[in-house]
């Protein structure tokens, strides 16, 4: 299974870069979202790009009853998202969010890999032995 990342997401719906390769992601099957990252993709296309949020519900939904899971968080999972906190976070270096540690966390339990643009994920991911899908960031570079 391939997590996506918050960014995954919000660059397919905003036709970023790394568009087209979440879109084959998508088709490939086996994708997930953990609920952390998609509550992250609604607020940032509502709340930062001013999305509407009955248009974004519109376009989410075919993607979650068809390709994309959501993947639930348990206590093991919380537990690997504290340590990959803990052994990963700085506030400068390595800017790791609740929802990126909860995204490394349940990889790590599920044994899956993550696509991500985002530079901190994909270097934590990588020491952790997690699969890394770098995706292509708004300039077009990847992590």
């Amino acid at each position: 299974m391939i997590l996506l990342d918050a960014s995954a997401l919000v660059g397919v719906f905003l036709g970023e870069p790394s568009a087209d390769q979440v879109e084959a992601l998508l088709r490939g099957g086996d994708t997930g979202i953990t609920a952390a990252n998609l509550t992250e993709v609604i607020d940032v296309l509502v709340r930062v790009f001013g999305n509407d949020l009955e248009t974004v519900e519109a376009r989410l939904v075919p993607l979650l009853v068809t390709t994309l899971s959501v993947v639930g968080t348990g206590e093991a999972e919380a537990r690997r998202a504290a340590d990959v906190r803990i052994s990963h976070y700085h506030r400068r270096d390595t800017p790791l969010s609740l929802g990126d540690c909860l995204l490394l966390g349940t990889a790590i339990v599920l044994g899956a890999g993550v696509a991500t643009s985002d530079v901190p994920v994909a270097r934590s991911a990588r020491s952790e032995g997690v699969e890394v899908v770098a995706l292509k960031d708004s300039s077009g570079r990847r992590p």
